[in-house]
């Protein structure tokens, strides 16, 4: 897939896992994942949950276990872990973005990359099409890559509603 600038990159993005037999197949979905958005200073909002009907809810992967998400994925597929997730949305709440936009290279490509201030995760991003995007998650020390696609649903100048 060819490259994308980080530059491209601002707005609003909606977001979906694609199964590849990761442990995280499913898990953001369940949670209410919504996509990442980026805004100009390429920052971003690396993980936007829905927040009821019109809101959207910018979490802090800073506060999310990840090694135990990993070990006890098949709970964060449950319906009792959604009505949790959604009952500490406010206390996971990030205060900014909490990651940049970058290039960087993976597997010989040189494109945009989502790097995790708080975490030791990347998101690799290549273009499918002037509207969509796909992301390969890596995690430093797993070898597993959870793959997710990012379709655009906001025009760079505007602004979604996010809790305050």
């Amino acid at each position: 897939m060819p490259p994308i600038k980080p530059s491209e990159m601002i707005g609003l993005w909606q977001g979906r896992g694609i199964p590849s037999g990761h442990p995280f197949d499913g898990v953001l979905e369940n949670l209410g994942w919504f996509g990442k958005r980026f805004p100009s200073e390429l920052r971003a909002d690396a993980l936007l949950f829905r927040s009821g009907q019109h809101r959207l809810t910018p979490i802090d992967p800073a506060r999310i276990p990840l090694r135990l998400a990993l070990r006890f994925h098949k709970v964060g597929r449950t319906r009792p872990v959604k009505n949790l997730f959604s009952y500490l949305q406010r206390g996971l709440r990030a205060k900014g973005p909490v990651a940049s936009l970058q290039t960087m290279s993976f597997h010989g490509v040189t494109s945009a990359a989502i790097i995790y201030d708080e975490q030791p995760i990347v998101d690799h991003l290549r273009r499918i099409d002037e509207h969509r995007m796909m992301g390969a998650m890596v995690i430093e020390g797993d070898e597993r890559i959870y793959f997710f696609e990012l379709e655009r649903v906001e025009p760079p100048s505007g602004s979604a509603r996010a809790d305050p």
